[in-house]
Protein backbone atom coordinates (compact mmCIF):
# COMPACT_ATOMS: atom_id res chain seq x y z
CA UNK A 1 0.00 0.00 0.00
CA UNK A 2 1.27 3.32 -0.48
CA UNK A 3 0.15 6.83 -1.02
CA UNK A 4 1.44 10.55 -2.66
CA UNK A 5 0.84 13.05 -0.36
CA UNK A 6 1.98 17.03 -0.51
CA UNK A 7 3.69 18.76 1.93
CA UNK A 8 5.28 22.32 1.35
CA UNK A 9 4.24 22.37 -1.70
CA UNK A 10 6.01 19.02 -3.20
CA UNK A 11 5.03 15.99 -3.46
CA UNK A 12 6.07 12.68 -2.17
CA UNK A 13 5.31 8.84 -2.81
CA UNK A 14 5.23 6.89 0.76
CA UNK A 15 4.62 3.82 2.38
CA UNK A 16 4.20 2.25 5.95
CA UNK A 17 8.00 1.63 7.25
CA UNK A 18 9.34 4.80 5.12
CA UNK A 19 11.47 7.67 6.72
CA UNK A 20 10.92 11.24 4.95
CA UNK A 21 12.25 14.42 5.10
CA UNK A 22 9.83 17.45 4.76
CA UNK A 23 10.65 21.07 5.35
CA UNK A 24 10.83 22.09 8.72
CA UNK A 25 7.77 21.81 10.80
CA UNK A 26 6.41 23.24 14.53
CA UNK A 27 6.22 20.06 15.87
CA UNK A 28 8.08 18.23 19.10
CA UNK A 29 10.05 15.04 18.34
CA UNK A 30 8.12 11.77 19.45
CA UNK A 31 4.55 13.66 18.61
CA UNK A 32 2.51 11.70 15.99
CA UNK A 33 1.39 14.00 12.82
CA UNK A 34 -1.40 13.57 10.10
CA UNK A 35 -0.78 14.44 6.59
CA UNK A 36 -4.25 15.23 5.37
CA UNK A 37 -2.93 16.25 1.75
CA UNK A 38 -3.39 13.15 0.26
CA UNK A 39 -3.52 12.87 -4.01
CA UNK A 40 -3.77 9.12 -4.18
CA UNK A 41 -3.92 6.05 -2.35
CA UNK A 42 -3.34 2.83 -3.74
CA UNK A 43 -3.28 -0.60 -1.90
CA UNK A 44 -2.53 -3.13 -4.75
CA UNK A 45 -5.65 -3.96 -6.43
CA UNK A 46 -7.73 -0.49 -5.94
CA UNK A 47 -6.52 2.60 -6.76
CA UNK A 48 -8.16 6.03 -5.89
CA UNK A 49 -7.41 9.19 -7.81
CA UNK A 50 -8.42 12.58 -5.82
CA UNK A 51 -9.91 15.55 -7.53
CA UNK A 52 -7.87 16.66 -6.14
CA UNK A 53 -7.70 15.37 -2.90
CA UNK A 54 -8.96 11.86 -1.60
CA UNK A 55 -11.55 12.59 0.47
CA UNK A 56 -11.56 10.92 4.05
CA UNK A 57 -7.45 9.82 3.73
CA UNK A 58 -4.77 10.71 5.33
CA UNK A 59 -1.20 9.40 6.18
CA UNK A 60 -0.17 9.00 10.13
CA UNK A 61 3.27 10.12 10.96
CA UNK A 62 5.42 10.12 14.13
CA UNK A 63 8.08 12.86 14.75
CA UNK A 64 12.10 11.61 14.70
CA UNK A 65 13.77 14.69 15.07
CA UNK A 66 14.93 17.55 12.99
CA UNK A 67 18.51 17.68 11.07
CA UNK A 68 19.45 19.75 8.59
CA UNK A 69 20.37 18.72 5.00
CA UNK A 70 24.07 19.05 3.08
CA UNK A 71 25.65 22.37 2.70
CA UNK A 72 25.00 24.08 -0.65
CA UNK A 73 27.44 26.82 -1.80
CA UNK A 74 26.13 29.97 -3.47
CA UNK A 75 28.95 31.54 -5.48
CA UNK A 76 27.77 35.33 -6.62
CA UNK A 77 30.30 37.25 -9.11
CA UNK A 78 30.76 39.99 -11.89
CA UNK A 79 32.99 40.00 -14.35
CA UNK A 80 35.92 42.50 -14.78
CA UNK A 81 35.28 44.06 -11.28
CA UNK A 82 36.52 41.94 -8.64
CA UNK A 83 33.16 40.90 -7.41
CA UNK A 84 32.95 37.64 -5.34
CA UNK A 85 31.07 36.45 -2.72
CA UNK A 86 30.75 32.81 -1.03
CA UNK A 87 27.88 31.93 0.93
CA UNK A 88 26.74 28.55 2.43
CA UNK A 89 23.45 27.36 3.12
CA UNK A 90 21.79 23.95 5.25
CA UNK A 91 18.05 23.45 4.62
CA UNK A 92 16.26 22.85 8.32
CA UNK A 93 14.08 19.93 7.58
CA UNK A 94 11.95 17.38 10.18
CA UNK A 95 12.37 13.47 9.97
CA UNK A 96 8.93 11.41 9.58
CA UNK A 97 8.01 7.71 10.10
CA UNK A 98 5.18 7.00 8.49
CA UNK A 99 3.45 4.05 10.39
CA UNK A 100 -0.61 4.19 8.27
CA UNK A 101 -2.16 5.22 5.69
CA UNK A 102 -6.02 5.01 5.73
CA UNK A 103 -7.96 4.90 2.80
CA UNK A 104 -11.27 6.65 2.21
Amino acid sequence: MYAIVQSGGKQYRVQPGDELDLDLMAVEDGSTVELDRVLMVSDGDNVQIGAPLVTGAKVVAEVIGEHKGEKIKVFRYKSKVRYRRLTGHRQPYTRLKINEIVGA
